[in-house]
């Protein structure tokens, strides 16, 4: 064996190395913007979800309490049915307050946009990825890594939006 055929093996080495690290952080960017268009989906579910909800405990509750507003003030027979109707829609209104259900939506608004952008930024990775070396890969792997831990979790983007009007100041007495 001559000192250029083990030259030669080991420029191949090194070639078939590259195409390996190539291929394993390919797979990551792959993985992510897989990762990233489910947790897009089921955001967006989510968020549909509790604009649903939402929905369905405001509307009937604004509506209960002008029936009952108008049957209150139409006869005092009515009076008490009035008043059922008006509980039936402050227990919706409290259920609506309580579930929080349209800071739910948009936190899981944001959470959608923001998985959404992360795949879009990995799928861009990938068409580059031709034309990139290792460690050009490496590094936008490494930026995308970044972009997938800023996604907020439900935990952090509820915490991060104001508290309701009813509950940002305590009751004073006196």
């Amino acid at each position: 064996m001559t000192n250029e055929d083990s030259e030669d093996s080991g420029v191949r080495q090194e070639q078939s190395r590259d195409v390996s690290q190539m291929r394993h952080l390919t797979g990551e960017v792959e993985r992510i913007a897989a990762e990233a268009g489910i947790g897009a989906r089921r955001a967006q579910r989510r968020g549909k979800l509790w604009n649903a909800t939402h929905l369905l405990l405001g509307f009937p509750a604004a509506v209960l309490a002008a029936v009952s507003g108008a049957a209150g003030l139409a006869s005092s027979d009515a009076r008490v049915p009035a008043a059922i109707l008006a509980l039936l829609a402050a227990g919706f209104s409290a259920g609506a307050t309580f579930l929080r259900a349209e800071a739910r939506q948009l936190a899981n608004l944001r959470r959608r946009y923001a998985w959404q952008d992360l795949e879009v930024r990995a799928r861009l990775v990938l068409g580059r990825e031709a034309y990139m070396t290792h460690e050009d890969l490496y590094n936008a792997l490494s930026r995308l890594l970044e972009l997938r831990r800023a996604v907020p979790s439900s935990a952090i983007v509820l915490s991060e939006l104001p508290t309701p009007p009813s509950l940002a100041q305590p009751l004073q007495n006196g």
